[in-house]
């Protein structure tokens, strides 16, 4: 009887986890689809919706890499991630580092109060950005988004890198410092190797949300040679009521492949980092 309520168990286990496979991996499908799909058959309601019902069709990407400027949109978010990546890297490290080993007391209430800042909404700043861009000259420019986004992607990552070197013993850095290391030498041999789950978390974090953010990049760019994946793609394929789906899907799904690509490699450290952080911080 045990085994059997055990089997049963397993069974509505997995019957659960392969739903919510399906369920996750539907999206990705019927962009997959709709991209390839002709306009006759996207808009005829007596077709079905899951299945080609016509011959498909590469017209969508042909308009999407040709008559769009979806390779400069790809290669203007590559550019502004990478750039905030390194923007956070080499303001976050140092300072999650001195508040989780130097700030004492004090850490704890400075660790929550970087993490606040995080919480502002984005429609509550951009204004005043827009201003501070202003002044800066930097209207209409890549250098905008690459000013303005490290502003929420630091606190968060200071935030996160506090808890996950808060985890690491202070004795192997001692220990190191016995060898002859100096303070900083034993931060970098020692700590930022044991520390790889949580620097990969906060540069996956930094280079997604630099991929879809919408709203300062909306605000601060609308020359087209400028726009990122996350204006470009919406702003050109949309005019009116007129939507270009299979474009559309396709302008939404090619930017999803590496991403996923990174999180299905990493995806045991990048769990590491956020869990260590979160139960450390």
């Amino acid at each position: 009887m045990s085994s059997l309520r055990k089997k049963a168990r397993r069974g509505g286990l997995y019957a659960i986890i392969t739903g919510f496979a399906f369920f996750s991996a539907f999206p990705f499908y019927w962009m997959l689809i709709t991209m390839f799909k002709r306009d006759h058959d996207l808009f005829n309601p007596e077709n079905n919706p899951f299945i080609f019902n016509e011959a498909p069709t590469l017209e969508h990407l042909k308009l999407l890499f040709f008559d769009t400027h979806f390779v400069v949109y790809m290669l203007n978010t590559f550019w502004v991630g990478l750039s905030v990546v390194a923007i956070t890297l080499a303001i976050a490290v140092p300072a999650a580092y001195s508040l989780a080993r130097w700030a004492g007391r004090w850490s704890e209430n400075l660790g929550v109060g970087i993490f606040l800042t995080y919480l502002i909404p984005p429609t509550l700043l951009f204004i005043p950005m827009s201003r501070v861009i202003a002044m800066l000259h930097s209207q209409e420019s890549l250098r905008a988004l690459i000013l303005v986004y490290p502003t929420f992607t630091i606190p968060f990552c200071t935030w996160l890198l506090m808890g996950f070197f808060k985890s690491i013993p202070r004795d192997i850095e001692e220990q190191a410092m016995i060898d002859g290391c100096s303070c900083l030498g034993a931060m970098v041999r020692v700590v930022m190797p044991l520390s790889i789950s949580g620097i990969l978390t906060i540069v996956v974090f930094a280079f997604t949300l630099c991929m879809h953010e919408f709203v300062y990049a909306l605000a601060f760019i609308s020359v087209s040679a400028q726009k990122t994946i996350s204006i470009g793609v919406p702003t050109e394929l949309v005019r009116g009521d007129v939507f270009r789906w299979g474009p559309l899907m396709a302008g939404a799904l090619i930017p999803c492949i590496p991403i996923s690509i990174l999180y299905t490699f990493f995806l045991d450290r990048f769990i590491a980092g956020f869990t260590m952080g979160a139960v450390k911080g």
